[in-house]
Protein backbone atom coordinates (compact mmCIF):
# COMPACT_ATOMS: atom_id res chain seq x y z
CA UNK A 1 0.00 0.00 0.00
CA UNK A 2 3.09 2.51 0.97
CA UNK A 3 6.43 2.16 1.63
CA UNK A 4 5.76 1.51 5.25
CA UNK A 5 3.85 -1.59 4.25
CA UNK A 6 4.93 -5.40 6.24
CA UNK A 7 4.70 -8.32 3.60
CA UNK A 8 5.40 -11.56 5.32
CA UNK A 9 3.82 -14.96 5.67
CA UNK A 10 1.52 -16.50 8.13
CA UNK A 11 0.10 -19.96 9.07
CA UNK A 12 -2.51 -20.81 7.74
CA UNK A 13 -4.69 -24.23 7.68
CA UNK A 14 -3.85 -25.13 3.80
CA UNK A 15 -0.15 -23.51 4.47
CA UNK A 16 1.53 -20.41 4.76
CA UNK A 17 -1.12 -17.57 4.17
CA UNK A 18 1.01 -14.04 2.11
CA UNK A 19 0.19 -11.20 3.81
CA UNK A 20 0.37 -7.36 4.27
CA UNK A 21 0.04 -5.39 7.21
CA UNK A 22 -0.23 -1.71 7.51
CA UNK A 23 -0.52 0.36 10.84
CA UNK A 24 -0.88 4.01 12.01
CA UNK A 25 2.38 6.27 12.59
CA UNK A 26 4.57 5.72 15.09
CA UNK A 27 3.59 7.18 17.99
CA UNK A 28 -0.10 7.03 17.47
CA UNK A 29 -3.13 5.29 19.65
CA UNK A 30 -3.77 2.39 18.30
CA UNK A 31 -7.64 2.18 18.06
CA UNK A 32 -8.19 -1.74 17.10
CA UNK A 33 -7.83 -4.34 14.85
CA UNK A 34 -8.82 -5.24 11.55
CA UNK A 35 -9.02 -7.17 8.71
CA UNK A 36 -10.15 -7.08 5.06
CA UNK A 37 -10.63 -9.20 2.40
CA UNK A 38 -9.93 -9.11 -0.91
CA UNK A 39 -11.89 -9.95 -4.33
CA UNK A 40 -12.34 -13.17 -6.02
CA UNK A 41 -8.92 -14.74 -7.05
CA UNK A 42 -10.11 -16.67 -9.83
CA UNK A 43 -10.47 -13.43 -11.18
CA UNK A 44 -7.16 -11.39 -10.08
CA UNK A 45 -8.15 -10.40 -6.86
CA UNK A 46 -5.33 -10.01 -4.00
CA UNK A 47 -4.13 -8.08 -1.48
CA UNK A 48 -3.15 -5.21 -3.82
CA UNK A 49 -6.43 -4.97 -4.89
CA UNK A 50 -7.09 -0.87 -5.05
CA UNK A 51 -10.57 -1.29 -3.42
CA UNK A 52 -8.89 -3.82 -1.20
CA UNK A 53 -6.50 -0.93 -0.37
CA UNK A 54 -8.84 2.01 -0.09
CA UNK A 55 -10.71 -0.02 2.61
CA UNK A 56 -7.65 -0.61 4.75
CA UNK A 57 -6.12 2.85 4.59
CA UNK A 58 -9.64 3.81 5.59
CA UNK A 59 -8.78 1.89 8.57
CA UNK A 60 -5.52 2.79 9.17
CA UNK A 61 -6.77 6.67 9.40
CA UNK A 62 -9.00 5.56 12.09
CA UNK A 63 -6.17 4.42 14.47
CA UNK A 64 -6.05 0.88 13.31
CA UNK A 65 -3.55 -1.91 12.99
CA UNK A 66 -4.99 -3.53 9.23
CA UNK A 67 -4.26 -6.98 8.17
CA UNK A 68 -5.03 -7.74 4.30
CA UNK A 69 -4.34 -11.59 3.82
CA UNK A 70 -3.96 -13.10 0.74
CA UNK A 71 -6.80 -16.13 -0.17
CA UNK A 72 -5.28 -19.71 -0.82
CA UNK A 73 -3.47 -20.24 -4.22
CA UNK A 74 -2.78 -16.82 -4.71
CA UNK A 75 1.17 -15.50 -5.53
CA UNK A 76 2.53 -16.60 -2.26
CA UNK A 77 -0.20 -18.48 -0.47
CA UNK A 78 -0.39 -22.48 -0.41
CA UNK A 79 -3.01 -24.03 -1.23
CA UNK A 80 -5.86 -23.99 -4.25
CA UNK A 81 -8.67 -21.97 -4.55
CA UNK A 82 -11.85 -23.82 -2.15
CA UNK A 83 -15.14 -22.01 -3.60
CA UNK A 84 -15.72 -19.65 -0.30
CA UNK A 85 -15.34 -22.18 2.41
CA UNK A 86 -11.53 -23.15 3.03
CA UNK A 87 -11.31 -18.70 2.45
CA UNK A 88 -13.42 -18.07 5.51
CA UNK A 89 -10.78 -20.09 7.19
CA UNK A 90 -7.93 -18.29 5.87
CA UNK A 91 -9.46 -15.21 7.26
CA UNK A 92 -9.99 -16.90 10.29
CA UNK A 93 -6.25 -17.60 10.34
CA UNK A 94 -5.63 -14.12 9.74
CA UNK A 95 -7.40 -12.84 12.85
CA UNK A 96 -5.93 -15.35 15.07
CA UNK A 97 -2.19 -14.25 13.99
CA UNK A 98 -3.38 -10.44 14.52
CA UNK A 99 -4.86 -11.35 17.42
CA UNK A 100 -1.83 -12.97 18.47
CA UNK A 101 0.38 -10.57 17.43
CA UNK A 102 -1.16 -7.87 19.07
CA UNK A 103 -2.50 -8.82 22.12
CA UNK A 104 -2.86 -5.90 24.36
CA UNK A 105 -5.24 -3.76 21.95
CA UNK A 106 -7.83 -4.86 24.22
CA UNK A 107 -10.43 -3.16 22.37
CA UNK A 108 -12.41 -2.20 18.39
CA UNK A 109 -12.55 -4.82 15.95
CA UNK A 110 -13.35 -4.28 12.30
CA UNK A 111 -13.70 -6.15 9.59
CA UNK A 112 -14.10 -5.11 5.43
CA UNK A 113 -14.26 -6.36 1.98
CA UNK A 114 -14.20 -5.95 -1.37
CA UNK A 115 -16.66 -8.21 -3.58
CA UNK A 116 -16.14 -12.25 -3.26
CA UNK A 117 -14.14 -10.69 0.11
CA UNK A 118 -17.11 -8.86 1.02
CA UNK A 119 -19.03 -12.01 1.22
CA UNK A 120 -16.57 -13.88 2.90
CA UNK A 121 -16.32 -10.95 5.79
CA UNK A 122 -20.50 -11.56 6.52
CA UNK A 123 -19.52 -15.27 7.11
CA UNK A 124 -16.91 -13.87 9.90
CA UNK A 125 -19.24 -11.67 11.22
CA UNK A 126 -21.52 -14.17 11.58
CA UNK A 127 -19.62 -16.81 13.72
CA UNK A 128 -17.77 -14.13 15.24
CA UNK A 129 -19.28 -14.40 18.65
CA UNK A 130 -19.09 -17.93 18.82
CA UNK A 131 -15.89 -18.72 17.32
CA UNK A 132 -13.61 -20.09 19.38
CA UNK A 133 -10.59 -17.39 18.39
CA UNK A 134 -13.02 -14.96 19.41
CA UNK A 135 -14.16 -16.27 22.94
CA UNK A 136 -12.34 -13.73 24.75
CA UNK A 137 -12.85 -10.76 22.40
CA UNK A 138 -14.86 -7.79 22.11
CA UNK A 139 -17.74 -8.12 19.45
CA UNK A 140 -17.08 -6.96 16.05
CA UNK A 141 -17.65 -2.51 16.09
CA UNK A 142 -17.67 -2.22 11.74
CA UNK A 143 -18.29 -4.73 9.17
CA UNK A 144 -17.63 -2.87 6.10
CA UNK A 145 -18.78 -4.49 2.82
CA UNK A 146 -17.88 -2.78 -1.28
CA UNK A 147 -19.38 -4.16 -3.84
CA UNK A 148 -20.83 -7.07 -1.72
CA UNK A 149 -20.06 -10.26 -4.45
CA UNK A 150 -23.63 -12.23 -4.28
CA UNK A 151 -24.14 -14.56 -6.75
CA UNK A 152 -26.53 -17.45 -7.67
CA UNK A 153 -23.45 -19.99 -8.68
CA UNK A 154 -21.46 -18.85 -5.62
CA UNK A 155 -21.32 -19.37 -1.88
CA UNK A 156 -24.55 -17.00 -0.45
CA UNK A 157 -23.56 -14.42 1.95
CA UNK A 158 -24.60 -14.67 5.58
CA UNK A 159 -27.20 -13.11 6.81
CA UNK A 160 -25.85 -9.42 8.20
CA UNK A 161 -25.07 -8.63 11.40
CA UNK A 162 -26.36 -4.89 12.90
CA UNK A 163 -22.43 -4.02 12.61
CA UNK A 164 -22.31 -4.52 8.79
CA UNK A 165 -22.85 -1.54 6.36
CA UNK A 166 -23.09 -1.89 2.61
CA UNK A 167 -21.71 0.54 -0.10
CA UNK A 168 -22.63 -0.18 -3.90
CA UNK A 169 -22.20 1.53 -7.41
CA UNK A 170 -24.94 2.32 -9.16
CA UNK A 171 -23.80 1.52 -12.22
CA UNK A 172 -22.15 -1.57 -10.71
CA UNK A 173 -21.56 -3.97 -13.89
CA UNK A 174 -20.90 -7.23 -11.72
CA UNK A 175 -23.56 -6.99 -9.54
CA UNK A 176 -26.04 -5.55 -10.25
CA UNK A 177 -27.51 -2.91 -7.42
CA UNK A 178 -31.16 -3.85 -7.65
CA UNK A 179 -29.24 -7.24 -6.93
CA UNK A 180 -28.28 -6.03 -3.40
CA UNK A 181 -31.15 -4.02 -3.11
CA UNK A 182 -33.08 -6.87 -2.82
CA UNK A 183 -31.08 -9.31 -0.96
CA UNK A 184 -30.59 -6.20 2.06
CA UNK A 185 -34.19 -5.25 2.36
CA UNK A 186 -35.69 -8.44 4.09
CA UNK A 187 -32.95 -7.91 6.60
CA UNK A 188 -33.56 -3.97 6.92
CA UNK A 189 -30.01 -3.26 6.25
CA UNK A 190 -29.01 0.45 4.64
CA UNK A 191 -26.87 0.61 1.74
CA UNK A 192 -24.77 3.85 0.47
CA UNK A 193 -25.04 3.69 -3.13
CA UNK A 194 -22.41 5.95 -4.50
CA UNK A 195 -23.37 7.70 -7.87
CA UNK A 196 -22.28 6.65 -11.12
CA UNK A 197 -19.98 4.27 -9.50
CA UNK A 198 -19.29 0.93 -11.40
CA UNK A 199 -17.69 -2.23 -9.53
CA UNK A 200 -14.15 -1.13 -9.53
CA UNK A 201 -14.77 2.46 -8.76
CA UNK A 202 -12.81 3.36 -11.31
CA UNK A 203 -11.60 6.91 -10.36
CA UNK A 204 -13.52 7.56 -7.41
CA UNK A 205 -11.34 5.79 -4.62
CA UNK A 206 -11.28 8.91 -2.62
CA UNK A 207 -14.90 9.21 -2.61
CA UNK A 208 -15.21 5.50 -1.78
CA UNK A 209 -12.24 5.95 1.11
CA UNK A 210 -14.74 9.40 2.12
CA UNK A 211 -17.68 6.99 2.09
CA UNK A 212 -16.21 4.30 4.12
CA UNK A 213 -15.07 6.94 6.97
CA UNK A 214 -18.83 8.14 7.49
CA UNK A 215 -19.45 4.00 7.47
CA UNK A 216 -17.31 3.85 10.29
CA UNK A 217 -18.35 6.65 12.11
CA UNK A 218 -22.03 6.91 11.81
Amino acid sequence: MNSATERFLIPGPAGNIEAALDRPAHGQLIKGLAVVAHPHPLFGGTLDNKVAQTIARAFVSESMIVLRPNFRGVEKSAGAHDHGLGEVDDLWAAWKWLIDQFPEVREGRWMGGFSFGAVMATHIAQQWPTHSITVDQPALDRVILIGLGIAPDRRPAADLSPTARLIHGELDEVVALKTVLDWAAPQRHPVLVMPAAGHFFHGQLPFLKDCILRCLRD
